[in-house]
């Protein structure tokens, strides 16, 4: 099969990010070399990680060894909670950057806005200053709602690039969505399928059934098609290859408003006002 050329996202800073990208969440150390590897060879050429997943390290290994030219990737990873503060900030980006391999990397995102510990303003700070001396090419959020946001556009110099929060058919956010488009923040999705849990649903099965695609390639299309960035993880390669396999295909209007109707406010993760954990 010939790799797809996947479609890119122009970030508000002008940097474009291949709107389908290959997720490590929960895969183990050892296991993360193979799976990236297989997804590069796919056609995949945007990879995210973090610092928390513990996976860098392999990450970096795959891109090692791919072979492909550093402007043809796109890497995002991401500072844990116990290293907030501005002076924290910089010493975790280094430690990931060491890890990763690369001089550096083209998306860094705060992953939680940890309110409790009131730190996440200084850690943008510490962001600001990483984009400005070109260590990443764009800086970003995970898991902040519309307060945190606020906060940091009326105290910031920078508007984040992204905010990468749980999103699917059973969790839509579409207020937030409104306000990242308001604000011209890409909204990115993670955990897309809902670990599994949307792929049963009788709108979802009914259309893959027309369409020939199996459930998840159509809750993929359905992000696609909202504008999402999205990153499905998988470390099957039969599921990473089939992953990447969703545009030669459109759903209609009335297939949208279908899975549109699905929306339950279904968390599968933490609510990002109450997790603090460091």
């Amino acid at each position: 099969m010939t790799a797809p050329t996947v479609p890119t996202v122009t970030l508000n800073n002008g940097v474009e990010m291949p709107q389908l990208g290959f997720g490590v969440f929960q895969v183990p150390d050892e296991e993360t070399t193979a799976a990236v590897a297989t997804a590069l060879q796919a056609g995949y050429r945007s990879i995210d990680t973090a610092a928390i997943y513990g996976n860098e390290r392999g990450v970096g290994k795959a891109l090692a060894a791919s072979g492909l030219p550093r402007e043809e990737l796109f890497v995002t990873t991401k500072l844990w909670n116990a290293d907030q503060g501005y002076d924290a900030t910089l010493r975790a980006f280094d430690a990931s950057l060491d890890k990763l391999g690369l001089e550096t990397v083209d998306l860094y995102l705060i992953h939680w806005p940890t309110p409790a510990r009131d730190l996440y303003l200084d850690s943008w700070r510490a962001v600001e200053r990483l984009a400005a001396d070109g260590r990443i090419r764009a800086a970003g959020v995970s898991n902040f709602q519309p307060a945190h946001l606020t906060r940091l556009i009326e105290n910031g110099g920078l508007v984040p690039a992204v905010n990468q929060v749980e999103l699917h058919p059973g969790l839509q956010q579409s207020e937030l969505r409104a306000f990242h488009a308001a604000h011209g923040i890409a909204t990115e999705a993670w955990s897309p399928l809902a670990q599994g849990a949307v792929l049963n649903d009788p709108a979802i099965t009914a259309i893959a059934g027309r369409t020939g695609k199996s459930a998840a390639q159509v809750v993929l299309r359905w992000h696609l098609q909202l504008g999402n960035l999205v990153i499905p993880k998988s470390v099957t390669p039969a599921r990473i290859r089939q992953n990447l396999d969703i545009f030669d295909f459109t759903l209609t209007d009335d297939e949208m408003a279908a899975i549109a109707a699905t929306d339950r406010g279904l968390r599968t993760g933490p609510d990002p006002d109450e997790f603090n954990a460091a």
